[in-house]
């Protein structure tokens, strides 16, 4: 784990610690019970699509949108563009993300999917999305033992929610593939298989990644491509390698038109891929 990682997951689990002596695991339990089913999303091998993400900051790129940015509303945006789902950061220190995050955007737009993107290492977070309004959790494989993998991605899906996979390269692969493709088998077109080719340790972007990892990856499940997808060209380069979705932050909120730009980067890589929306 890389000295970036190991900082997050650290800062991660005191952040859990807080929230669990806060409101007991007990308590969220009673809070679901009373919670409508989560956005129903089933991802499909044969698509292509775009979870487009709301975020201020991040540490490679800096401030992005400042305090004035209301997430539901960029959130519209994308989804007027044809965005299938929503990221939201909510990493307070280095993304000055918020879970309230997740509240707006999934009260403003309750049937657009919303994954809550974080250094998650605790099942009780995946709780806490879930009562939050998100209906998928990012979950690093680089942060988590398989077991630990294992068991939130089984919270998850008890509580209806999907999964997006993050691996760097193929070590990670090799540690969480057997779990990723059992839990996938147990929830059919819920779990996701996420590149992230940025490297955590020097924030360098690799986009080769996607090209080299490609062969390594499991044909059983939708990639996502992650980080370095800044134009609809790179969309459509991913596309060709066979990834079926992209998640795109820094450029969409750096962007004028977040709507336009969505639009264009779903169009540019349905073209190479060949999907047509409503046939996956």
């Amino acid at each position: 784990m890389s000295d970036f990682l190991a900082r997050m997951a650290a800062s991660s689990a005191a952040r859990a610690a807080a929230a669990r002596a806060a409101v007991p695991e007990r308590e969220l339990e009673v809070r679901l019970s009373g919670l409508p089913p989560a956005a129903a999303t089933v991802f499909s091998s044969q698509a292509f699509h775009l979870i487009a993400e709301v975020k201020r900051r991040s540490p490679a790129a800096g401030r992005l949108a400042g305090q004035s940015l209301q997430p539901a509303e960029q959130a519209r945006l994308y989804a007027l563009g044809g965005a299938l789902a929503v990221s939201v950061l909510t990493e307070p220190d280095e993304f000055e993300g918020d879970l309230l995050h997740v509240t707006e955007v999934h009260r403003a737009l309750p049937a657009l999917p919303v994954l809550r993107k974080d250094f998650l290492v605790d099942t009780y977070q995946v709780i806490e999305a879930r009562v939050a309004g998100a209906a998928g959790v990012l979950l690093i494989a680089a942060m988590l033992e398989p077991g630990a993998l294992a068991d939130m991605l089984a919270t998850a899906r008890r509580l209806g929610m999907f999964a997006l996979v993050e691996v760097f390269g193929c070590d990670d692969l090799a540690l969480c593939e057997r779990v990723v493709l059992e839990a996938a088998a147990a929830d059919p077109g819920r779990v996701l298989l996420g590149v992230n080719c940025r490297d955590l340790r020097t924030l360098a972007v690799d986009f080769d990644r996607f090209a080299a990892m490609a062969p390594a990856l499991p044909r059983e499940l939708p990639w996502v491509a992650e980080s370095g997808i800044d134009t609809p060209e790179h969309a459509a380069t991913v596309a060709r390698l066979g990834y079926r979705l992209a998640l795109v932050g820094t450029a969409l909120m750096r962007c004028a038109d977040p709507t336009a730009t969505t639009a264009a980067f779903l169009k540019r890589a349905r073209h190479v891929s060949g999907y047509v929306p409503g046939t996956g």
